[in-house]
């Protein structure tokens, strides 16, 4: 509520407010009352503040809008790399017809990635886990490759390589992993020669810390060892390359500590004379055939 207060002079009135204030009007009796903004400016302090409001919205919606942009590509990205992590790109496996040949040999891949070799009727498993490229796993084949070789070609025993890749620091050019798919290249062409070829490689073992054997140089041996041309393409494309990443993982996640590991029956070889002994695995092999 308000009401005007004449004041002593008559040219001036006061306005009294609610809560007790005064203020002097500037109108004089019989004048029409002046605007303090005359053509309705707008205020320059406001129009800055505003404009100051206004760009800092802006560059925080442009801020968040970056952030949800950079953690959109860093979710693709690991989206993408997952996916191809979790790609074992293709598997191999021995056909049929590669298991047609007189000496009765077939071959198998087993599940965990073995290449399985021998008769099918043998009482004796041989496992292998081996590294191409590692010099204890040459020393057990020079001490009982002949062994095996025979215990497959006589029936007695069947031998799972476990060859996997876990050396590929030691060459310049993964020699490990290039080794390993060599191995599945002509296990798939004819296992019945997978033995023979198993001995070539260890006789030509690179050194370690060099650039191992060229892929050209892995041709030539599969061939030496009775294979056909058709293996050189699957063995120059590294045509299972992540499958034997994905298996060695496997391999060495299951318990496996070091190469050579050789089980006789399920049973590990521990004995050093067995191991690396000048046919160490025979009396092993016949004692766990007659039983």
């Amino acid at each position: 509520m308000m009401w005007p207060w004449p004041d002593h002079a008559g040219t001036s009135f006061q306005i009294y407010h609610r809560g007790g204030r005064y203020r002097q009007s500037s109108e004089r009796r019989g004048e029409r009352t002046v605007s303090k903004n005359p053509g309705g400016k707008k205020n320059p302090l406001l129009a800055a503040d505003r404009a100051d409001r206004n760009r800092k919205i802006f560059i925080q919606v442009a801020v968040a809008a970056v952030l949800v942009a950079l953690i959109a590509a860093i979710g693709i990205g690991v989206a993408v790399k997952k996916a191809r992590r979790d790609d074992p790109g293709p598997s191999p496996a021995i056909a049929a017809a590669a298991n047609q040949n007189a000496s009765g040999i077939t071959g198998t891949i087993t599940d965990n990635g073995a290449i399985r070799i021998g008769k099918p009727d043998a009482k004796v498993t041989v496992r292998v886990v081996a590294d191409l490229q590692c010099p204890a796993c040459k020393a057990f084949e020079e001490a009982n490759g002949k062994v095996l070789d025979e215990a497959v070609q006589n029936g007695t025993a069947v031998v799972e390589y476990n060859v996997i890749a876990f050396l590929d620091k030691a060459s310049s050019t993964r020699y490990s992993t290039r080794a390993a798919n060599a191995s599945y290249c002509v296990a798939e062409a004819d296992p019945s020669k997978y033995v023979s070829w198993v001995s070539a490689m260890f006789a030509q073992q690179p050194a370690e810390g060099g650039a191992g054997l060229t892929d050209d140089k892995l041709v030539q041996i599969a061939k030496t060892a009775g294979y056909p041309d058709s293996v050189a393409s699957c063995i120059t494309d590294v045509k299972y390359d992540k499958y034997i990443q994905a298996r060695t993982d496997e391999v060495l996640n299951s318990g496996i500590k070091s190469t050579p590991s050789v089980f006789v029956n399920g049973k590990q070889i521990q004995s050093s004379q067995e191991l690396m002994g000048p046919g160490g695995l025979a009396p092993v092999i016949a004692a766990a055939a007659a039983q």
